[in-house]
């Protein structure tokens, strides 16, 4: 018999198939022996699916697709970790840059703004990409690019060419943040515990760039940090070139299994993005990830400069900003118990309860711990709203959405950092510890009008 994939997928794994089989809807009283039913969610036609035979994975052992699969995951492992470990590291190095070129909070934000610009530019063209030359080659050319910025940040560039980097930066990492993502929430075997270790990567990234940049601010040529950087991206692009060798989405889930049966190639390149951009599931959780970036990048960048300036820290407060994001990594098992919904309350309750004691309690040492909690408690949003993503919007338009999506958030990672940088300008950092616990409880505010994936309604 055929196997039939869960309503809203629009993915089953490859069986081997009878020929001329016909589904269609049982009645009630079907005998055990007859067809299985179809149910149709109201986001479906209501036509039965067509039914493809794969032959390239008839020939592949199960054995060798399970391989496959963990070598496709392990690969979008690692671009996460280049983006978390790019994403943390500007904190340690803020200080620097400041002194290095002899500018102010305004001007130095200015990083965060071109990051930003290259982020949504790659969200705006992502679908165009995808469907002119494929996921292999679309996430290999966002490798390429962050080799490219990462060799311009080396030899301490004039600053404008250093903004103009972040830029170049920000659309090569946008471009392996959505094919990633997608892919990941296309595979077979459990992929919402697998978005929560792939962002768990991002996580140690983040948690590792800090350690290492740290050590860098210390010495004269600061920059040469951003060498190690491009070893890490040298490693990554090597990794998808060898892995994905340049294939498509539906030819990498082919191997693995996965048949795509909803036509949603069918669908040209701009009724797809039409359709994103009219969801207002797909916008309503771009606003809470632009929140939510902006909480988390403002923390990452600027906490180094509070602590060092309003609590005494000496040259190594760079290792507070590691403590970021380390939650996706320790409470996986607490996401699974709790589900998406309850868990991002609680860790945002919780988050601002630390912000109030850090805002309060004139201690390094408690500060320190604090950052490091407040990062634990809000890394596993992230790969939580990903996950209820990839469970509510339709499968055709899933990466070009969470690009999307990812490229918003990325807007209020310049934003956010941009308007502290101007308010403390005039009034200083303490102005941080109220922005984050008013941006953080607007946040929730938003969360409680995203649908839960059993009620939603395309």
């Amino acid at each position: 018999m055929t196997e039939i994939s869960p309503p809203g997928t629009g993915i089953h794994p490859a069986r081997e198939i009878e020929p001329h089989i016909h589904l269609s809807r049982p009645s009630s009283r079907a005998s055990k022996t007859e067809t299985p039913a179809v149910r149709y969610p109201p986001s479906l036609p209501t036509q039965p699916p067509t039914v493809e035979t794969v032959e390239p994975t008839e020939t592949i052992p199960a054995s060798k697709r399970k391989l496959l699969e963990r070598q496709y995951f392990l690969s979008m492992c690692m671009s996460l970790f280049l983006a978390g470990w790019n994403e943390s590291v500007a904190g340690p190095l803020l200080p620097r840059m400041q002194a290095t070129y002899h500018v102010g909070y305004t001007v130095v934000s200015l990083i965060f703004i071109c990051n930003c610009v290259g982020f949504i530019s790659a969200a705006l063209v992502n679908l165009w990409l995808t469907d002119r030359f494929g996921f292999g080659k679309v996430i290999t050319l966002g490798s390429i690019l962050q080799l490219i910025a990462y060799s311009i940040q080396a030899p301490q560039p004039p600053f404008p060419l250093l903004v103009l980097s972040y830029f170049i930066n920000g659309f090569g990492q946008a471009l392996q943040d959505a094919q990633s993502n997608g892919l990941v929430a296309a595979l077979p075997t459990n992929p919402q515990a697998k978005m929560s270790i792939l962002h768990a990567a991002y996580g140690l990234g983040a948690f590792s760039s800090p350690l290492v940049a740290t050590q860098f601010t210390q010495r004269r040529k600061w920059t040469f940090h951003f060498l190690t950087s491009l070893g890490v991206a040298f490693i990554n692009m090597v990794a998808l070139v060898w892995i994905c060798r340049l294939k498509t989405q539906d030819e990498l889930l082919r191997n693995v299994g996965v048949v795509h049966t909803e036509g949603h190639n069918d669908s040209t390149e701009d009724s797809k993005f039409a359709e994103m951009m009219k969801s207002g599931v797909v916008q309503l959780l771009a606003s809470f990830i632009l929140v939510y970036v902006g909480v988390e990048v403002t923390i990452g960048g600027w906490i180094v400069s509070f602590i060092v300036e309003k609590r005494g820290g000496g040259s190594n407060a760079g290792y507070v900003s590691s403590g970021l994001t380390l939650g996706r990594m320790l409470l996986i098992w607490l996401n699974q118990k709790l589900g998406p919904r309850r868990a991002i309350y609680l860790y945002g309750l919780c988050a601002i309860g630390l912000e109030f004691t850090i805002w309060f309690t004139p201690s390094l040492i408690e500060n320190a711990l604090a950052v490091s909690f407040v990062g634990l408690f809000l890394g596993p949003i992230y790969p939580l709203v990903m996950n209820v993503a990839s469970a509510i919007v339709p499968r055709r338009i899933l990466t070009g959405s969470i690009g999307w999506i990812a490229s918003i958030g990325q807007t209020g990672s310049a934003t956010f950092p941009f308007i502290l940088a101007v308010i403390a300008q005039h009034y200083g950092l303490q102005v941080l510890q109220p922005l984050l616990i008013g941006t953080i409880s607007f946040m929730l505010g938003v969360w409680f009008f995203v649908p839960t994936p059993d009620r939603r309604k395309d």
